[in-house]
């Protein structure tokens, strides 16, 4: 007995993906070897695919199912045959289908000598094929959608019905399908129109959406990088700068870089800046009640005689106790 195993991952709920895999019937609208699925009754059905050229009927009766997890069966009449789909959720959108069919080879020892020559891979590539014939059919149904008439991926070229190689029993199935009729084909083509459409404004309008934030991330890059090099541009000047001053500092100037600030090294600063210009008390030789007095004469304020010349008392603070001359010095007390 040959067995085969398949494992494919869709992009829909576990409850979708396992009622949409329950319509067997429709499945030669999307598979492509499967050319033939009737039901006798809720329970029995009956099958025809085709492998290698070769075409394989048998009676299947279910068995084993678990609703949103296990559909199974085993044939009763024809190619003996059994299997199981498992359906495992891996996450909230997404469903993993395991095809597990067991079979014997037709022909007895000559089938199974056909099937170590070669009819096992030809089985295993079209079981594969079909599964993503089924996934695809999935994922272009409507979201949450539990009828594959509403996929709009029925019918597509490579659909046994699609090359027109369904069965006549097939056939004569669908023409008595309500869902088969011209009104109703009809009504889906206008409507999976429309949800084209709508996909597609969809679509735009996410372009568009991303088109717009690329020009204001461009936008946002262009600024940044004008900022960062006039920042740039002012580091350099900055340390060119720094560099300049330690490569010929700056010569101190005697007025104005001294403490105390502009003059401040200028004799006779203790009032101000402008007060070492000129002297601060022109008149000190003349007694302090008489220096501002008004002179009765045209010629304006009395200017003092020499001859009346008197040390004045302030003068030591004015210019600082001068030095001594040589007499004074011999006939001082001290200098004896």
């Amino acid at each position: 007995m040959a067995e085969h195993h398949v494992s494919v991952t869709i992009q829909a709920p576990v409850e979708q993906v396992y009622t949409l895999f329950t319509h067997f019937n429709d499945f030669p609208k999307f598979m492509r070897f499967i050319k033939e699925v009737t039901y006798y009754d809720e329970q029995r059905s009956h099958w025809v695919a085709e492998v290698g050229g070769s075409a394989y009927e048998w009676d299947a009766l279910n068995e084993d199912w678990i609703t949103d997890k296990q559909v199974g069966w085993r044939s009763v009449e024809g190619l003996e045959n059994s299997g199981r789909v498992k359906f495992e959720p891996v996450g909230p959108e997404r469903t993993m289908v395991n095809v597990f069919i067991s079979y014997t080879p037709p022909a007895g020892i000559l089938g199974a000598v056909a099937e170590r020559l070669g009819i096992d891979s030809r089985f295993q590539a079209a079981l594969e094929e079909d599964m993503q014939h089924f996934a695809r059919m999935v994922e272009e149904a409507p979201p949450r959608a539990l009828d594959p008439m509403s996929s709009h991926y029925l019918f597509h070229a490579g659909s046994a019905v699609g090359r027109g190689a369904a069965t006549t029993r097939q056939q004569e199935a669908m023409q008595q399908d309500p869902r088969m009729s011209e009104e109703s084909l009809r009504q889906r083509e206008a409507t999976i129109a429309q949800e084209k459409e709508a996909l597609e404004s969809q679509e735009r309008s996410r372009v568009e959406q991303d088109r717009q934030y690329q020009e204001q991330l461009e936008i946002a890059r262009t600024e940044q990088e004008a900022l960062l090099e006039e920042q740039r541009r002012r580091d350099e000047v900055e340390s060119a700068q720094k560099k300049g001053g330690e490569a010929s500092p700056r010569i101190l100037d005697p007025v104005y870089d001294t403490i105390g600030g502009r003059n401040a090294a200028m004799a006779n600063t203790a009032f101000g800046d402008m007060d070492a210009r000129g002297e601060r008390f022109p008149n000190y030789h003349t007694s302090p009640m008489r220096a501002r007095a008004i002179n009765t004469e045209e010629r304006g304020t009395q200017m003092p005689v020499e001859k009346d010349e008197e040390s004045s008392p302030w003068e030591s603070q004015i210019h600082g106790r001068p030095f001594p001359t040589e007499e004074e010095e011999r006939l001082s007390p001290e200098g004896k």
